[in-house]
């Protein structure tokens, strides 16, 4: 399971001391961080000694790290001069009538402390002892309009945690002519290249520790570059920037214009979260559970094995490191069974021995014994024989690129947001590719009929130049991973299932022979109907290579 830790921080600016509709004394955020801290999870405190102290009354140190820092740290901030030049400049605060009187206006050290949230965020990730896949800033007063109950209650931090692989933020329509909280909107569109209509919140975000290295780097630079021209807003205006500017990496959930993040935590916890992006908007149905299995079988063979795990290791080896891993070992050969239990020992597989049921009937294993994981919600499917390309050629034989980076994280990804049922890695196989519409050979006649008027009759013997081609419905690309929807044939080729596809595919219909053409015309047939949706990448990163050659009598289908 992902671990994920809360980051957050307290201090005494003096808020207290502003006048009425800007003061907030800080017993009210001493009050409000109490409830905060009644969360069970891992959190980082970042504050001065006396809120340590404070914390640490409440708080066992077994999830919790707690960090002394004082507000003399902000002030040895290099932007921490540069900050105080613009808040004090009439020309800034005048901007808007609302701006002179503001705390960010008003106190010294409003702005240096909001405008440090992701580098507090970064030191986290840096001095983090729960070696978290994931961080999340959270104000310490946000309970103050968000019930304490989301995190301790409803647990929205263990749905979050699941959202995306990018850096997150909550965002609220915002309409705006000349400023936004103090930025010049003539400035924001300037940077931006666009008309900015969202604002980014501060009480809320994050993201893997992958993420938070990238944001820090780019938000620094930002800061950097927008102080150096006289413009201020709070992180509010920066975490907008970055929004604008990097939708590659960044994705985010819309609340409504007042602001209040409460919209956000109980769509959290209603599972209507839609995770938006400035290139695109996905519905996100979160899925349980999220873990990912790897399944290969394998005949008489261990180098087979070990060099389709290499061909992994070398493309993505997240495909090792990031799942659970069964091999069902098909060998007739019993001396290869020491060098299979010392790879699945090196490599984290279950070991699943088997007498030679056949390449379909293994297949059909390998669906049955899925379908009983409770713990697993996607998984890979290799024959041993199917490796990862890295040889030299770039492109296969239609053309698709054999290289993505990624591969990986994006397909699970793309399998999730466009609820397929599963989908196929290759574009190309070894005797046919997805230009052709492979199930033709394989579904009963009266189908054939009925569904290809013009393609009636099989040829007498070999392959029918003109058979029908493949349709497609969709043709996209995520993070530099194109894919396609439509007609696509199930084969025993390397493909991710889901549960769902699984259990449409191969357990809500078995059969009593479970040929490949058997279940390739079932499925087919069963796309038409609607109640299967597949997919295949326009890719072909694996390579059919059976170097190890065994007699053509111990091959079995079922």
């Amino acid at each position: 399971m992902k671990e994920v830790t809360l980051v957050t921080g307290l201090w005494d600016i003096g808020r207290g001391d502003l006048t009425e509709g800007w003061s907030r004394s800080f017993d009210t955020y001493l009050n409000k961080f109490e409830e905060l801290l009644k969360y069970d999870g891992n959190i980082i405190i970042f504050g001065d000694q006396k809120v340590i102290d404070f914390a640490k009354n409440i708080r066992d140190e077994k999830n919790t790290q707690f960090i002394v820092r004082d507000l003399d740290w902000f002030k040895n901030n290099e932007f921490y001069e540069k900050i105080q030049k613009i808040r004090n400049n009439p020309e800034w605060y005048n901007l808007s009538g609302w701006l002179k009187d503001s705390t960010q206006a008003r106190l010294e050290m409003y702005n240096p402390l909001v405008m440090s949230k992701i580098f507090l965020l970064h030191d986290a990730k840096l001095l983090d002892k729960f070696n978290s896949d994931s961080l999340y800033w959270i104000d310490a007063g946000l309970t103050n309009t968000v019930h304490w109950g989301y995190f301790t209650h409803d647990k929205v931090i263990d749905k979050i945690k699941n959202l995306t692989n990018k850096f997150l933020f909550i965002c609220f329509p915002y309409g705006a002519n000349e400023e936004i909280h103090g930025f010049k909107y003539s400035e924001m569109k300037r940077i931006t290249n666009d008309e900015p209509n969202i604002v980014a919140r501060g009480g809320f975000f994050g993201g893997s520790k992958e993420s938070i290295s990238e944001m820090n780097v780019l938000y620094y630079n930002i800061m950097s570059d927008t102080l150096n021209n006289g413009l201020m807003g709070t992180e509010e205006s920066l975490f907008t920037l970055l929004l604008y500017q990097n939708p590659q990496l960044i994705d985010y959930c819309e609340i409504e214009d007042n602001g209040l993040l409460v919209k956000f935590f109980e769509d959290v916890k209603n599972d209507e979260v839609v995770v938006k992006n400035k290139s695109k908007q996905i519905q996100l149905t979160i899925e349980r559970p999220n873990n990912v299995g790897v399944y290969v079988i394998t005949f008489n063979s261990p180098n087979q094995l070990q060099t389709l795990i290499d061909s992994m290791l070398l493309y993505d080896s997240s495909f090792i490191d990031k799942t659970k891993k069964f091999l069902l070992d098909n060998s007739t050969d019993l001396t290869t069974t020491p060098k299979y239990l010392e790879i699945c020992e090196k490599y984290g597989f279950e070991h699943i021995k088997k007498d030679n049921i056949g390449i379909t009937g293994g297949r059909q294993f390998i669906a049955e014994h899925f379908d009983e994981q409770e713990d697993l919600g996607y998984y890979y499917f290799f024959e041993d024989d199917m490796f990862f390309y890295n040889g030299s050629e770039q492109t296969c034989r239609n053309g698709f690129n054999r290289y993505v980076k990624n591969i990986f994280n994006n397909t699970l990804d793309i399998i999730k947001n466009e609820n397929f049922d599963f989908l196929k890695l290759n574009f190309t196989e070894f005797y046919g590719s997805h230009d052709k519409q492979w199930a033709w050979y394989n579904v009963p006649q009266d189908f054939r009929q009925s569904h290809w008027p013009n393609n009636q009759r099989l040829p007498q013997q070999g392959l029918d130049p003109n058979s029908p081609n493949l349709e497609f419905k969709h043709i996209k690309s995520y993070r530099g991973t194109p894919y396609v929807s439509g007609e696509i044939y199930l084969s025993n080729w390397p493909i991710l299932m889901t549960k769902e596809g699984n259990y449409k595919c191969y357990i809500k219909t078995k059969f009593q022979n479970p040929y490949e053409q058997t279940l390739m015309s079932h499925c087919y047939q069963e796309t038409i109907k609607g109640n299967i949706n597949p997919s295949v990448l326009l890719l072909t990163p694996t390579e059919h290579n059976r170097f190890d050659f065994y007699s053509s009598d111990l091959r079995k289908e079922c």
